[in-house]
């Protein structure tokens, strides 16, 4: 196995995603397992895509790909990251590009904790004044 690979570390929510970038023919494997059968549908497929339809990557890299933590969400959204973050690595003339689609910044958004006499994070027991 060629080591004339890219490194990129994505990360959503709960979810961590280990990028790595290999000049290849388009395919994404995600722990072992092709893209479309790991998340089963295709909405989660084209937010993984879109870093190379901004970069003009399209079917220029194989993507191997090892994701924890998370939900489907979560770690698509991961996936994304760490290959924007990848190809970055491999063209850094790409970085206007993936900034202006947003593909850099971390989504910082995550589950809010749950407060002690509270029943979610906001939700309180109802009041009652009599």
């Amino acid at each position: 196995m060629s080591t004339n690979y890219v490194y990129g570390t994505g990360r959503r929510k709960t979810a961590v995603a280990r990028v790595r970038l290999l000049p290849g023919d388009g395919s994404i494997v995600v722990n072992g397992k092709p893209a479309t059968e790991y998340f089963g549908g295709a909405s989660p497929e084209g937010a993984i895509l879109l870093p190379f339809r901004v970069t003009d990557t399209e079917g220029r890299y194989s993507a191997s790909v090892l994701v924890a933590g998370g939900g489907v969400s979560g770690q698509a959204g991961a996936i994304r990251h760490g290959i924007a973050r990848a190809l970055l690595s491999a063209h850094p003339n790409a970085r206007a590009a993936l900034r202006e689609a947003g593909l850099l910044t971390r989504d910082p958004r995550a589950k809010e904790r749950k407060k002690y006499g509270l029943k979610r994070a906001r939700k309180a027991p109802q009041y009652t004044k009599r």
